[in-house]
């Protein structure tokens, strides 16, 4: 799989989201989906007493009834490519059954062992079914199978000491080369016991035609089906089969985009509502590895679900994407964001769920670049018409506000049509403004045209708290802005017009971070803040009392005092304070990067959080988990 990977090229795996599991990752999802229940199972039987003839007879009767159920159990992975999941499978199943002959036939040798083999293997190949788009890759994974059941004999041989049959190249293991999403899963005479795979792994501006007509029709184009990514066909398909076969579990590696964002409001809505599933286990974010060269940069989750629940689910927690997970077990029940709680789903919300200021996007320009300027743009102008200098205001876009940079735009809502005229540069940008919305393919651009003069949005408050709807994901804070002195936001951006200090406190927390983390989408793997899923939605404290308030808001201005010393180049991260040579300024790009961000930055951050989450309990929270699992109870009460 992984060769047949790495000599495909980057943009047809991108195409077919082919991008193949390893066995570390493929063990995360199989593991507790089933192998560590037969290998308990083993071990419980094990610890049998076998005192005399009839207590081992009694003993080696569920050895033997165990070894009949492997046996018996039917696998299918509907998204199989070279059939990594298949093999893994197939090859842990038998070493369950080694071991359960091992125990079975401790003491026989020779040819009363041999005789015995005619026991061996029962679980086969066969037991394993794929459904394969390519054709190719569908040859491979029916090859691994034949050669993976070769390698389980020799083993076995190895293992008893007995002599094993030959390759059976004549019984192909059961891969159908077809379209999973167009092809019906059931097959006459056979009921699927577990469900497993990776599905393609394309997002929904990635799709080709055909796939968005795929999901479309599978979704039987409910509202929102258009923003769902490819993967998330085969999560429904999964359900429809496991609702006319209760039994059947299924367990999907996925991108974590199907937890995060709208996904989540039209997907899982859907998965709980209509065909009433259950998760009941679950691996949060972690890093994508396997062994082919050029792996994919993504981040996945494994999520395994039923039309049933089970008893003590677990939630596999990475505190660390890259490492191994740590188990939370005895969970009552897993919601779609992969947390402990109710099977909530957060939906579009068009005002906030709490009492505060609402959020606007910034200010589109839609001109072509006509009504922006660089710096030295703006010194050229001004040389040239000084009495422009009161139409130009700072234009602060995500870009600009993270990086320390400056950029400026002709803010013409307030001219008058005679001072317009008056300046060739003005009507000469005005003219290319018009010209550029004219010649759009849009009507709801060409409709601009008639009033080329302003950016398409025309929002100035007075003062703003300013988001960048982007935020890279090396950040423990978003760095959130305060703007009062006439700037110009840009469409990169998300405001809060007049919002306060108090209220830039809660926004700028590990409170409302932890919610951001588990609730936004993302672009890549960056924070993609949103106004109608994360601010909209978010549980904001109720009934503060005003000395908790004027903290908050206390300590929300020493770290923007703070950080302001630090992009004028007032201090060093050593706190030595003077503009001398070798002082810089930095930005907050500098300033927020996990591995340079100032430690007393940082302990303002802290000392702020703290007072935040005091506006909710007294005590302390111990992870971020924690805080959003506090905050989904807090939204359920609200709703």
């Amino acid at each position: 799989g992984s060769l047949f990977q790495s000599v495909m090229s980057s943009d047809d795996r991108r195409a077919k989201g082919a991008h193949y599991t390893s066995e570390a990752n493929i063990l995360r999802a199989l593991n507790p989906l089933f192998l560590d229940e037969l290998n308990d199972e083993i071990d419980t039987i094990q610890r049998l007493p076998a005192y005399d003839a009839a207590a081992l007879k009694a003993k080696n009767k569920q050895f033997i009834a165990l070894q009949n159920r492997c046996a018996k159990l039917q696998f299918l992975d509907p998204a199989c490519g070279c059939g990594n999941f298949l093999v893994v499978a197939y090859a842990k199943l038998r070493q369950v059954e080694t071991r359960i002959f091992g125990y079975l036939f401790p003491d026989k040798k020779g040819a009363d062992k041999q005789t015995e083999l005619g026991k061996l293997p029962r679980v086969s190949v066969h037991q394993f079914h794929g459904i394969e788009y390519d054709d190719s890759a569908a040859h491979i994974a029916r090859l691994a199978l034949i050669l993976s059941e070769q390698q389980c004999n020799l083993h076995l041989e190895g293992h008893l000491q007995l002599f094993t049959a030959p390759l059976p190249l004549a019984a192909m293991p059961p891969i159908r080369h077809a379209n999973a999403l167009e092809t019906p899963w059931a097959k006459k005479d056979t009921v699927y016991d577990f469900i497993i795979g990776n599905p393609p792994f394309v997002g929904s501006k990635m799709m080709s035609e055909q796939q968005r007509n795929e999901i479309k029709t599978i979704f039987d184009n409910k509202g929102g089906s258009g923003i769902l990514d490819y993967v998330t066909g085969w999560y429904v398909l999964a359900a429809q089969y496991m609702q006319a076969n209760p039994h059947t579990q299924t367990a999907f590696v996925s991108t974590n985009s199907i937890t995060q964002g709208e996904q989540v409001g039209v997907l899982w809505k859907m998965l709980f509502d209509d065909y009433k599933i259950k998760i009941n286990f679950a691996h949060q974010t972690f890093k994508w590895h396997n062994e082919a060269s050029g792996v994919a940069a993504v981040h996945c989750v494994i999520i395994a679900f039923a039309a049933f629940t089970k008893n003590n689910k677990t939630i596999f927690e990475y505190p660390n994407i890259n490492k191994e997970p740590l188990a939370r077990k005895n969970i009552k029940n897993i919601n779609s964001y992969l947390l402990s709680g109710k099977s909530v789903v957060i939906a579009t919300r068009h005002k906030p769920i709490t009492d505060v200021s609402a959020m606007s996007f910034g200010n589109m320009p839609l001109d072509g670049g006509n009504l922006l300027m660089t710096d030295e743009e703006k010194d050229v102008i001004l040389k040239k018409e000084p009495l422009l200098e009161r139409f130009i205001k700072p234009l602060v876009s995500a870009h600009e506000f993270l990086n320390g940079k400056k950029r400026w735009c002709f803010w013409l809502i307030d001219a008058q049509p005679t001072e317009l005229k008056k300046s060739p540069e003005l009507m000469r940008r005005i003219k290319a403004v018009k010209e550029f919305r004219e010649a759009s393919v849009a009507p709801s651009t060409r409709k601009f045209a008639e009033t080329p003069q302003t950016f398409r949005d025309k929002n100035n408050p007075k003062n703003f708290i300013l988001i960048p709807s982007t935020s890279s994901e090396n950040r423990k804070y978003i760095p959130f802005g305060f703007f009062d002195k006439g700037e110009i936001s840009h469409n990169s951006c998300h405001t809060v017009p007049n919002g306060d200090l108090f209220l830039f406190g809660n926004l700028t927390s590990a409170m409302h971070m932890a919610w951001v983390k588990y609730v936004c989408g993302r672009l890549k793997s960056d924070f993609r803040y949103s106004k109608d899923i994360v601010y909209n939605n978010y549980p904001f404290p109720t009934d503060v009392t005003a000395a908790k308030r004027a903290k908050v808001s206390s300590l929300a201005q020493a770290v923007l005092d703070l950080r302001a010393k630090y992009q004028k180049g007032e201090v060093t991260i050593a706190g030595e304070i003077g503009f001398g040579e070798g002082y810089t300024t930095a930005s907050l790009a500098d300033l927020y990067h996990a591995l340079t961000m100032p430690q007393d930055l940082l302990k303002a951050h802290l000392a702020l959080d703290k007072a935040v989450e005091q506006c909710y309990r007294k005590e302390a929270f111990k992870s971020d988990t924690e805080r959003v699992e506090f905050l989904f109870e807090r939204y359920e009460g609200l709703v």
